[in-house]
């Protein structure tokens, strides 16, 4: 079937007739998919979520190195296993997407996934082998295919190899965003604005020195994301149905894990205990662990730039991000920080979906996991978000954010903190009556220190310099 004609049915009946072990089942007439997934569809189709295309890739991968690692080793005939090679890979280049329509909740071994691929590698192969041949020999989803393999085994192997590839991803666009916070830390790091504790003044800081805290928090983020990968890079492949690699010739899995991590240039390597990994799903659960935090802390960067650039008259309005869309339908003019908004909504659904897994990482009775399908597609979905995230938080907000430095200096010249400094010279009950009379008479510290003779005007001017408070150890010197 070429590309052009994948949905059609001029060259093919409406429907055909497919046979399984439990009786026959009609099919599309169009689709390479058989038996055994259409049983899928009628039973599973309960939401709009199906496989996720990484995952598609991930197992056309499998598929096709074991194909190829079966004929090397005599178990598959060479013109056969090269047609299923042949054909797997178009699965992993993404050519039959549409050949793939199972449910994510269905089998909670991920059976009718994997069998969905055996499905569509085998008729291709078919076809690919009828071209090349001259006759359409029967290539079978089962002992062809799956030879050697298992869904047990084949299912957690392409969610590691799927979820390791999409967080490396993450990673970068995660490293991106902690340079686009470095970047504008350098740029405004002469600009001194009042800290804030329990959303109250307290001492001076510098923006430079709030922004690098950000970019901190994003490194420290990819950090935990990457010590994940050593243990996404153990494959369960070998292990067939429980651990034990029965049906599976012990060169078959070394040779496909080769063969996976010379193509993708990550060191994917066998399971050090293939019982483990076929039973427990502790890899994906502590990567979501990791994504949660990463999500933790891009809530928490987002919701202060929307404080700093609240108002812009009415609140603190220290900060200014790119006006990038009209507020309010009701209020001209109105300007409001939607990106730090998309990226709370972003990250809420990222820690949900940690719960999310965590369940289904409990999930696992006995020898397997039962809710593999939900921890691919809860991974997948939270890693490609964050992604995305990521890049627009840096290219849409952070690169193009700015300081209002008229309004920094007033909010620290009008702050009752600016007293702290002062406690060290006329102690600390002095300083806060100063403070008091300062709040009650709605006058500046440096206004009743000067007015009550505890300092001269040049001695408050150099005690209560924002940039020295903001940097005692370096004179006051911006970096």
């Amino acid at each position: 079937m070429s590309d052009t004609d994948q949905a059609g049915t001029s060259q093919r009946p409406d429907v055909r007739v497919e046979r399984d072990t439990m009786g026959e089942v009609e099919v599309p007439g169009w689709a390479y998919w058989g038996a055994q997934t259409q049983r899928a569809v009628q039973n599973f189709s309960v939401s709009e979520l199906r496989i996720p295309p990484p995952l598609i890739r991930a197992l056309g991968l499998v598929k096709r190195f074991a194909a190829q690692a079966n004929g090397e080793l005599g178990l598959l005939p060479a013109p056969l296993a090269a047609a299923i090679a042949d054909a797997a890979t178009e699965v992993a280049e993404g050519r039959w997407d549409d050949h793939f329509p199972v449910d994510v909740f269905q089998t909670g071994s991920g059976t009718s996934w994997n069998m969905n691929a055996n499905e569509v590698v085998a008729a291709r192969a078919a076809e690919l082998l009828a071209e090349r041949l001259g006759e359409a020999p029967r290539v079978h989803p089962n002992d062809h295919v799956n030879r050697g393999q298992s869904s047990n085994d084949v299912i957690p192997t392409a969610i590691h190899l799927a979820v390791r590839m999409e967080a490396g991803d993450l990673t970068g666009a995660l490293q991106a965003l902690r340079r686009a916070f470095e970047d504008k830390a350098v740029e405004l790091d002469d600009v001194v604005r009042i800290g804030r504790t329990h959303l109250q003044d307290a001492v001076p800081v510098t923006l430079g020195q709030t922004l690098r805290a950000y970019a901190t928090q994003v490194r420290k983020g990819a950090e935990r994301v990457e010590a994940t990968f050593a243990r996404l890079e153990e494959l369960a492949l070998g292990g067939t149905a429980l651990g034990t690699g029965v049906n599976a010739h012990p060169e078959l899995a070394p040779r496909v894990i080769a063969r996976l991590a010379r193509h993708l240039g990550v060191p994917f390597r066998p399971a050090d205990d293939r019982f483990e990994a076929i039973s427990a799903r502790d890899a994906s659960v502590e990567l979501m662990g990791a994504l949660n935090t990463v999500a933790v802390s891009l809530m928490k960067i987002a919701n202060d730039l929307r404080l700093m650039s609240s108002g812009p008259r009415a609140g603190l309005g220290e900060l200014t991000l790119p006006a990038l869309q009209p507020g309010s339908s009701i209020m001209p003019g109105k300007v409001n920080p939607v990106i730090p908004e998309m990226v709370v909504q972003a990250c809420a659904f990222v820690m949900g979906k940690h719960l999310s897994v965590t369940i289904a990482g409990q999930n696992a009775p006995l020898e397997l996991n039962i809710m593999m399908p939900l921890i691919a597609h809860e991974t997948l979905a939270a890693v490609s978000l964050l992604a995305n995230v990521s890049r627009a938080f840096a290219e849409r907000c952070v690169a193009g954010l700015d300081a209002n430095r008229e309004r920094c200096a007033e909010l620290i010249a009008w702050s009752l903190a600016m007293v702290t400094p002062l406690a060290t010279r006329i102690g600390y009950d002095r300083a806060a009556r100063i403070a008091y009379r300062a709040s009650a008479e709605r006058r500046t510290v440096r206004d009743v220190a000067l007015e009550e003779g505890v300092m001269t005007a040049a001695e408050l001017d150099t005690v209560l310099d924002p940039m020295r408070l903001a940097r005692p150890g370096d004179g006051g010197q911006a970096t």
